[in-house]
């Protein structure tokens, strides 16, 4: 296993020199899940909810958090964010599924763009219709895929 790179070799938290690296094409794929109550999610869906349409307000900040990323996570990249997709799904009557894409051409990845976009998406679903439903969660937020850079391509093995 490497050792972590956001240390230095004393142990100093600090950010990744990336200046020597090439710029290639970068792409990562995260998800998460929203698990409620049926009725909140047949309320989601028929759009009846008071506060509007839950999915729709969650996908518009789910791409707006990739931009915030560097801001929120202290030792990211600012990083120019090329693309972004944002796609929820149903997975059972009560599962919602996050899924975001992001892509770049820079010299490190977009995994935490796209973990972020994840996490702010199904926090705002939460945000939306927590006043329905107090047992809604949050879960199972992951890197399904990356690619780009001298690391390879990473998918994940149990998704």
């Amino acid at each position: 296993m490497n050792r972590p790179t956001h240390f230095d070799s004393d142990g100093n938290a600090h950010m990744v020199d990336v200046s020597g690296k090439s710029p290639t094409v970068r792409v990562a794929v995260a998800s998460g899940e929203v698990r409620m109550l049926v009725e909140t999610a047949e309320m989601i869906r028929d759009g009846s909810s008071k506060k509007g349409d839950a999915i729709g307000v969650a996908r518009l900040a789910a791409i707006q958090a990739t931009k915030w990323t560097q801001m929120l996570i202290p030792l990211c990249h600012s990083i120019p964010i090329e693309s972004v997709s944002v796609e929820f799904d149903w997975l059972e009557p009560h599962r919602l599924c996050c899924t975001a894409t992001v892509r770049t051409t820079g010299k490190t990845g977009v995994e935490m763009e796209a973990m972020t976009a994840v996490s702010i998406g199904c926090l705002t679903v939460y945000d939306m219709v927590k006043s329905v439903d107090r047992e809604v969660s949050i879960c199972e937020i992951r890197l399904l895929e990356k690619s780009g850079g001298k690391s390879g391509h990473f998918i994940r093995g149990d998704s």
